[in-house]
């Protein structure tokens, strides 16, 4: 499976647990860090966990990845999963506004998740 299918999956699993706004974001061309980037809402401290959880058990069933790293799973409001090629990040509102992930790499190629849902203020 290559960083695109996985990123793919990934976003698939976030829209399983009804993420809004999935952004995917190819970086290769403008940084070593990742391939893909994939950007998704969660709307509280609970469906964050269960979006980055979903994103987890997704990748490990289907392409038999684990994340190299994890953080701010417990807490809820901003999770990252590390998969090396792939970086998965799930913000509540208000993170995602003060981080602006999509804008800071705004110079890579980026595309929304066909069946993501949109954001609603």
């Amino acid at each position: 499976m290559d960083s695109e299918q996985l990123a793919e999956l990934a976003a698939e699993a976030c829209d399983d647990r009804k993420a809004v706004d999935i952004q995917l974001i190819r970086v290769d061309e403008v940084s070593s860090l990742a391939d893909w980037m994939v950007i998704a809402g969660g709307q509280s401290d609970v469906q964050v966990r269960a979006i980055a959880r979903s994103v987890e058990d997704r990748l490990e069933d289907e392409a038999q990845r684990l994340p190299l790293r994890k953080e701010g799973i417990n807490e809820g409001r901003w999770a990252l999963l590390d998969y090396g090629e792939l970086i998965v990040h799930v913000l509540q509102p208000g993170e995602r506004r003060y981080y602006d992930l999509e804008a800071f790499w705004s110079h890579g190629h980026r595309r929304p998740h066909l069946t993501s849902t949109s954001t609603e203020d």
